[in-house]
């Protein structure tokens, strides 16, 4: 009896022994690769991309400080197609912008993220700025009308502590140029990219006394003098305008 428990207590041991050799060779090395895998997908180019576009956001956002430009987001549009695995969603964001001083901007960009489309527009934004002359740095110089589609506009200039009187997308756009004091009106439609278009339009008729005086080769007195006013205040409001 005690031969055959010796002789099934080895084969017992030889199967474990045999068994578990094959076991930890397999399952670290599964691991092992499958961890590696992991750290070479999802850990260390992952980690990478995260640091390049932190790093890269971070020069942008720099970079949008430096030049001292306002960014507005004036709407987001969110569409979605229904395709053979479900839906698939679409951002169309509309943004404006300004350097306080007298040019603006906008820009729309469509893209499958937010943030891009924002990006996206805000490109665009910035290649199509125009100047508008404000009358002493703070408001327009004579009232104007803009329309694009169904969508109308008017613009007028105001005294000093009015503030801005527009709403919803058109107020993004004073704050944007720099306006201080300005009342606006927008009749008909109030799709916010057809409001922007009309008061752009609006904004593209200003003129200053300045530029029309150069056209008519004039000097700026002699406008601003023909109604009524005396030579010497004609000469003083000529050298208080600024573009």
């Amino acid at each position: 009896m005690a031969d055959e428990t010796n002789t099934e207590e080895t084969v017992v041991d030889a199967v474990a022994a045999t068994e578990q050799p094959a076991a930890e060779a397999a399952a670290p090395e599964g691991a092992e690769g499958e961890g590696r895998r992991g750290r070479g997908r999802g850990g260390e180019r992952g980690e990478g991309r995260g640091r390049g576009r932190g790093r890269r956001d971070d020069r942008r956002q720099r970079e949008e400080e430096d030049d001292g430009i306002i960014e507005k987001l004036v709407h987001i549009n969110r569409v979605s197609k229904t395709v053979k695995g479900g839906k698939r969603f679409g951002f169309a964001a509309l943004v404006v912008v300004g350097d306080g001083s007298g040019r603006v901007g906008f820009g729309h960009g469509k893209a499958r993220e937010v943030p891009e489309a924002i990006s996206k527009a805000t490109a665009a934004a910035r290649k199509k700025m125009i100047r508008v002359p404000l009358k002493e740095g703070r408001t327009l110089h004579h009232d104007g009308k803009g329309h694009f589609g169904a969508g109308k506009v008017t613009v007028r200039t105001a005294p000093p502590g009015t503030g801005i009187i527009a709403g919803g997308p058109m107020r993004a756009v004073f704050e944007s140029l720099g306006v201080a004091d300005v009342v606006t009106k927008s009749v008909g439609t109030s799709n916010p990219y057809n409001m922007i278009r009309a008061t752009f339009d609006a904004l593209s008729s200003q003129t200053s006394p300045k530029s029309v005086a150069q056209r008519r080769g004039k000097k700026v007195a002699d406008l601003l003098g023909r109604g009524g006013a005396s030579e010497a205040e004609a000469e003083a409001d000529a050298a208080a305008i600024a573009e």
